[in-house]
């Protein structure tokens, strides 16, 4: 991360925190991980992001929208402007859940040769690092990604202020009935990556709150 000129570090419940032998491997980039912010779990890491993006080596059956380190950093760097960027990284074993996807925008995924597609985490992390520092040097966050921020008529939905409105949402979605509480995930994820892709901003989130309370509420103002 240093090398390519990052310092922000989130952990996520990690096993051992501060460790001896990290510090030791760190090897003069020890103050990027002194400096770690420690959290219990996704969610609080990504609070403040308004652009989320999942890396994952495994295929997702056309889930979650698919792009490629380079894409990806021109994705990221483009919405620097006006939002907090966040990657997310799975464990090295196991990688990223299903749940842990339903909180991204978009999937990157690495491409490797079809016989053998084997990167360790450090690895993974150094070549998107690369293709974002590659992207900054070009130029893409120039004139036309602040074109992106200047087009908002507010700033964009924070990872908190979505896990509210998919509270709020599934909330009411099931006191109508129509999240059948025996089988309620695969629709669920469904509705995320839907809004998901929408890339609401905070007035949109508030509109959409202010509906689901009056249909709550059930109002029926404008029926004859």
């Amino acid at each position: 991360m240093k090398t390519m000129g990052f310092g922000k570090l989130s952990l996520v419940s990690p096993k051992v925190f501060p460790d001896e032998e990290a510090t030791a491997r760190a090897s003069g980039a020890d103050d990027v991980l002194a400096g770690a912010e420690v959290v219990a779990d996704l969610p609080a890491a990504i609070a403040d992001c308004g652009y989320v993006v999942g890396a994952s080596a495994r295929p997702r059956g056309g889930r979650w929208p698919i792009i490629d380190p380079r894409r990806c950093a021109d994705e990221i760097v483009r919405r620097i402007p006006d939002r907090q960027v966040a990657i997310v990284m799975g464990p090295e074993q196991s990688g990223l859940t299903n749940n842990d996807l339903a909180r991204c925008h978009a999937l990157v995924q690495i491409p490797t040769a079809p016989d053998y597609g084997s990167l360790n985490l450090a690895m993974a992390v150094q070549v998107l690092c690369y293709e974002i520092r590659m992207a900054v040097l070009a130029g893409a966050d120039g004139p036309a990604s602040l074109s992106h921020a200047e087009q908002r008529e507010a700033p964009p939905a924070t990872a908190a202020e979505l896990e509210g409105f998919h509270a709020h949402l599934e909330a009411s979605l099931s006191n109508k009935g129509f999240l059948h509480p025996d089988h309620p995930k695969q629709l669920k994820l469904k509705l995320r990556r839907l809004f998901m892709r929408a890339e609401l901003d905070q007035n949109e989130i508030n509109i959409l709150r202010g509906a689901l309370v009056a249909l709550d509420a059930g109002r029926d103002k404008y029926r004859d």
